[in-house]
């Protein structure tokens, strides 16, 4: 009897690589539209005793489409949540699909207390990409993503 099946959580998506396609700008339209959609977030990421912070770390949020969802996995290894070097995501980067999907990407800037925040979004789901340091030490940044689904009303989540 092999190893039982692990069901994702709800709202979750497989790390299933989807197949190959080129980038397909209409999979991303719906993220343009306006909407009555907030995030709120902060992070609180640790890793060998030491606190991270985004403190002037640009923060991304990327609209999920068949297309993201595959870089995201190369690039990460998952497609709901990571945490990696920054050094294996740049060179993981080669190998992730190309494609000129910049315009459908919401930016902010992290806060010296590790908050971010985006208004105005359409319902759907997105990665949120940021990039953390370490706090007052020395180490290694590490690149963090998250996969939320939002719909109408706020929504807070803590990164990692």
């Amino acid at each position: 009897m092999g190893p039982a099946a692990v069901t994702p959580p709800p709202g979750a998506v497989q790390d299933t690589l989807p197949e190959a396609a080129p980038f397909d700008p209409a999979a991303f339209a719906w993220s343009t539209a306006p909407g009555r959609a907030s995030l709120t977030g902060v992070l609180a990421y640790r890793r060998e005793g030491l606190q991270y912070t985004c403190r002037g770390e640009d923060v991304l949020l990327i609209p999920d489409a068949p297309w993201s969802r595959r870089r995201m996995i190369i690039l990460y290894g998952a497609a709901n949540s990571a945490a990696l070097p920054v050094a294996i995501v740049r060179a993981r980067s080669a190998s992730a699909p190309p494609g000129d999907y910049a315009r459908f990407v919401r930016r902010t800037t992290c806060d010296a207390e590790g908050r971010f925040g985006f208004d105005g979004l359409p319902d759907g789901a997105w990665y949120v990409v940021t990039v953390a340091r370490p706090l007052n030490a020395t180490g290694e940044p590490m690149a963090l993503t998250r996969r939320v689904e939002l719909r109408s009303g706020v929504r807070a989540i803590t990164l990692p």
